[in-house]
């Protein structure tokens, strides 16, 4: 098996899905407008620059999923779907994922983002491996909480080789896509290191290391 992972946020879809999520929940006035902006803003910021406090963030973006029974939640990603995708979507994405799968290559996403947002996502986008923070769910009732470690960082990292346990796979002839600077950990493991669309240390790092550089926007 050779594995092809991809990040999905302002990777694989053209903007950061748990941010837009929190925007659209702001715009639909289903939660705190100013308060929750401001703190949703300032969390995007602070993942941006490499210092996020992941789980403070998850215990502020999983509240919602908590205060809100399953029926209303599946009702609001629909909605939320259906009028973000459009802007998500990036065709050459598309492309890229196909030429993949035309060489036998096994897809994967690995996302910080939690589960109740990427698990769609990663299905439209015709990928049937997901890593994504599993956003703790009993008796049918989210409760805020997380199930075993983020996928954020080295958290990517852990996760990836659980997998692979699991699977008895390898990382040999693997390529990662990604466009943050956060996912150095993992960019350094995989034999094919990309770097899609990205932010400035990360840009650097790729030409520094020789590492391609390519745009899907």
């Amino acid at each position: 098996m050779t594995l092809a992972i991809f990040d999905l946020d302002n990777t694989l879809i053209g903007c950061d899905s748990d941010h837009l999520w929190g925007d659209w929940l702001v715009e639909k006035g289903i939660v705190d407008a100013d308060h929750y902006k401001e703190t949703n803003d300032q969390f995007y910021v602070d993942y941006q620059n490499g210092r996020l406090d992941i789980m403070a963030y998850l215990r502020f973006s999983l509240k919602v999923l908590a205060d809100n029974d399953m029926a209303q939640l599946h009702f609001w990603r629909e909605q939320f779907l259906a009028e973000k995708l459009d802007e998500m979507w990036l065709p050459k994405a598309e492309t890229l994922l196909q030429q993949h799968r035309d060489q036998g290559h096994t897809l994967m996403i690995i996302t910080a983002t939690n589960d109740f947002v990427t698990a769609p996502l990663a299905d439209r986008l015709g990928v049937d491996h997901l890593i994504a923070t599993v956003a703790e769910c009993k008796k049918e009732r989210y409760t805020g909480d997380i199930a075993g470690v983020p996928s954020y960082r080295e958290g990517k990292v852990a996760r990836l080789h659980d997998w692979l346990n699991a699977h008895n796979e390898t990382l040999e002839g693997s390529w990662f896509y990604s466009d943050s600077h956060n996912d150095l950990p993992l960019l350094e493991k995989v034999d094919n290191p990309v770097a899609v669309d990205p932010d400035a240390t990360l840009e650097r790092e790729a030409r520094e290391r020789g590492w391609p550089v390519i745009s899907l926007r």
